[in-house]
């Protein structure tokens, strides 16, 4: 994920959270429908970046360096061998 995914992630995250919190959501269908609202919340700021920047938020580049990237994927493995 890129910084900016990263980042929106964690808009509908958060926004996701308090909803539930504020509503004193319980149970699967109230927090579904905090989920749906938050990720709402995320859709369209990203939108909005988006047609203010021209490019797209969404892409297929990992945030980590490749170095940092590769050694993550190795201690996966690692650990997924150990298992």
């Amino acid at each position: 994920m890129s910084e900016a995914e990263l980042i929106f992630t964690a808009l509908a995250e958060l926004s996701t959270r308090q909803i539930a919190e504020s509503a004193q959501a319980t149970g699967m269908a109230e927090n579904k429908t905090a989920a749906q609202a938050g990720g709402s919340i995320a859709r369209g700021a990203r939108h909005q970046l988006e047609s203010r920047t021209g490019k797209p938020v969404v892409t297929g580049s990992n945030y980590l360096p490749p170095d940092a990237a590769a050694t993550t994927a190795k201690a996966i493995k690692a650990v997924k061998k150990k298992s």
